[in-house]
């Protein structure tokens, strides 16, 4: 029998471990470096023409690439990108005053299979209308916790040619590879709401204006397969949408669209006053046709405006965004019209809001989330010469309302933590969500759980002695009893339940088909 001397067996454990580095690195997700820790990046954006600022203002109206070189500074160290694409970007965030506005960067611009972290694009918000520069960032958390569509956020400091320009929001592209790693495919077809700012008519409402794909094209933007160019699926939908009977559509909707998930997300929507969204402006929104489910998946997108920072809609005579009707929807918004209008669905929609009531909407869950990110960013907000408010103004806003002069951004803008207490005190007024069992993840322990979740026709339930379970729906009625161990849950609806063991443990159960 041969043996490996000591060096030979150093050298297959190197080989091993770079072997094991490699598989781990091919399976993480593309853009974990960026995104999956809380840090701040320098962006170092270098341009060789001179006056390259007012050439990216000319640029602007045709969303027209510049080229740059590129350095960004992480935790890991310092990656180089000789020619990019550099363009500004934006509607009411163009209005920030001075040269700090929102842009986007494309690392396949100019040089074909060029990325950072796997990722092609990265946008960067300038925090627009708001103070607190927690926004975007405490609404797209919450979203990918709760198992929502919606990009992934960081924070960067960004220089370009030598000069400091500001403090901004990373904000993940919405692309192939967004589809990728959320919806594990990205074959089908994907649209973004159009930006209809010339005024009333130009909403992505899906409503249905015909089967003439021209119709369309103005509201909506195909996002991939444009070589295909085929809306034929997204017709279909927006004509089941509009015309089928109230039977009709409850029973078939489910088949068409990630009915639950898309119910949280417009719960969540109401309950944060984010306005500048479907259920109210029609815009900041994608829509992505799973190919292997053959259901439609709604994505969040540009939440800078929710904890009531927009100033449209229906908050005339001097109605307070904190008081926001629960079944509010503004009209000619058919796919949440018709939820509102039929009893059944409407029940639905009150079990996601219950979802949210009993969960994360709470003062406690944001200011979990201030507290993670205050610390972080409180010095490079104060080091932004370019911000668009004060630094007292952002230390204030995060806990009080404030009120600023006029024009784009001015007014009253609520604080973080005083919208929270006012709304959740309306909202309690509003609907009952107490006979619904609460949710103490806390009590969950390793012993307590469920797999998989989500889950189809069975369900493995663990517990640490053998218990009981008792299923509830989430206005707190039982709908199912059995032993712990293998449970039978194909006579349960689609949608999310509560279980809870006979000692008080309690968890999640997402049900699918």
């Amino acid at each position: 029998m041969e043996y490996c001397s000591p060096m030979t067996m150093q050298k297959l454990l190197t080989a091993f471990t770079v072997f094991l580095v490699a598989i781990t690195i091919k399976a993480q997700t593309e853009g974990d470096q960026l995104f999956a820790t809380d840090q701040v990046v320098t962006i170092e954006l270098t341009f060789t023409q001179e006056g390259f600022w007012d050439s990216l203002v000319a640029n602007y109206e045709t969303a027209s690439y510049m080229l740059a070189d590129l350095d960004i500074t992480d935790q890991t160290g310092t990656y180089s990108f000789p020619q990019i694409g550099v363009r500004l970007k934006g509607n009411s965030s163009y209005g920030h005053p001075g040269n700090k506005k929102s842009f986007k960067i494309d690392f396949n611009e100019y040089v074909s299979g060029q990325n950072y972290d796997g990722l092609k694009k990265l946008n960067f918000s300038n925090n627009f209308k708001d103070p607190t520069f927690l926004r975007e960032k405490i609404y797209s958390d919450l979203c990918l916790s709760n198992d929502l569509p919606a990009p992934r956020t960081s924070y960067a400091d960004v220089y370009m040619n030598g000069t400091h320009w500001g403090f901004y929001t990373v904000i993940e592209q919405i692309d192939d590879q967004f589809l990728d790693w959320n919806m594990e495919d990205d074959g089908g077809n994907m649209f973004k709401a159009g930006d209809a700012f010339d005024g009333p008519g130009g909403e992505a409402d899906l409503v249905y204006y015909g089967a003439d794909q021209s119709s369309y094209t103005e509201r909506y933007e195909i996002e991939n397969n444009e070589d295909l160019n085929d809306w034929t699926d997204l017709i279909a939908f927006i004509d089941f949408i509009n015309n089928t009977t109230d039977a009709e559509f409850e029973t078939g909707i489910d088949d068409r669209l990630e009915t639950d998930q898309y119910l949280r997300s417009m719960a969540m929507d109401n309950l944060f006053s984010n306005l500048d969204a479907y259920i109210n402006s029609a815009r900041n929104y994608y829509i992505y046709h799973h190919e292997g489910t053959g259901r439609w998946n709604w994505i969040k997108w540009d939440c800078n405006e929710a904890f009531g920072s927009y100033q449209g809609g229906p908050m005339g005579g001097g109605l307070s965004m904190t008081e926001l009707d629960l079944h509010y929807v503004n009209n000619s918004r058919p796919l949440l019209e018709r939820i509102m209008e039929i009893d059944g669905m409407q029940a639905r929609f009150d079990d996601a809001l219950c979802y949210w009531i009993n969960g994360d909407f709470s003062s406690a869950k944001i200011q979990e989330e201030i507290d993670r990110y205050y610390e972080l960013i409180k010095p490079y907000v104060y080091a932004d010469e370019n911000k668009m408010y004060t630094d007292i103004q952002f230390e204030n806003n995060i806990y009080e309302d404030i009120t600023t002069g006029g024009g784009p951004g001015g007014g009253t803008i609520f604080g973080l933590m005083s919208f929270m207490e006012a709304r959740l005190d309306f909202v309690e007024g509003a609907l009952d969500c107490t006979a619904v069992v609460a949710i103490d993840e806390s009590s969950a322990h390793d012993a307590f759980f469920c797999r998989p979740n989500p889950a189809g026709q069975v369900v493995w339930v663990q517990t640490l002695e053998p218990e009981r379970i008792t299923v509830f729906d989430l206005k707190g009625q039982q709908v199912l009893q059995a032993a712990s161990g293998w449970v039978d849950i194909s006579a349960l609806p689609e949608g999310l339940y509560i279980l809870r063991s006979d000692s008080g443990n309690t968890t999640r159960l997402s049900v699918v088909r």
